[in-house]
């Protein structure tokens, strides 16, 4: 069994990023894949200070990553960048120093906007920060999918075909990535 953590980079109830991770799961090809949300919005702001001891949500948070194959994050862009919160979520998942969650786990990332290439910026500063982390992250495809709220039922789901088609195609090559790089443990 693949286990996939999914990282929303919005803590908004209402985040259009969340309501399209939400659907991921499903368009999974693969039967033999757990999905898995990882949450970090109780986090305090990191500080260097709690690096000789790290509080208990902070290292909940960093098993929570160990105890997944590979990640995928769905971010919107703020100012041009990733949100505050989760750049905060991975400052704390790459200390002490010498002691990182994201090295050699494979990551996929994508955003969702109400603009057709809303969140690159943010997938381009997101792709460096998990290149500093050692994270092989997954090229391609590179997903920037345009959310329309038309597009999803009253329940979540998704209604629109071509939106289903582009979602799919990016969680199962995210699965593949996952799949192909993850670490295997030796017995």
């Amino acid at each position: 069994m693949t286990r996939i953590g999914i990282i929303v980079g919005s803590i908004a109830d209402a985040s259009i990023n969340r309501q399209v991770a939400n659907v991921l799961p499903g368009l999974a090809q693969d039967s033999d894949v757990e999905f898995t949300f990882l949450e970090y919005k109780d986090l305090p702001f990191y500080d260097y200070a709690h690096d000789a001891d790290y509080p208990q949500v902070a290292r909940d948070w960093k098993q929570a990553i160990a105890d997944v194959d590979g990640v995928i994050i769905v971010t919107p862009e703020y100012s041009r960048s990733i949100p505050g919160v989760l750049k905060n979520a991975l400052d704390w998942s790459a200390r002490p120093w010498g002691q990182g969650s994201f090295a050699g786990k494979p990551v996929a990332i994508m955003g969702a906007s109400i603009g057709a290439a809303g969140t690159a910026a943010a997938q381009q500063h997101l792709r460096a920060i998990l290149g500093h982390y050692d994270a092989p992250t997954m090229g391609q495809p590179e997903t920037f999918f345009q959310y329309s709220a038309d597009a999803f039922g009253a329940d979540g789901s998704l209604q629109n075909e071509a939106s289903a088609a582009l979602l799919g195609a990016f969680v199962n090559a995210a699965v593949a990535h996952v799949n192909k790089h993850s670490l295997v443990a030796v017995a």
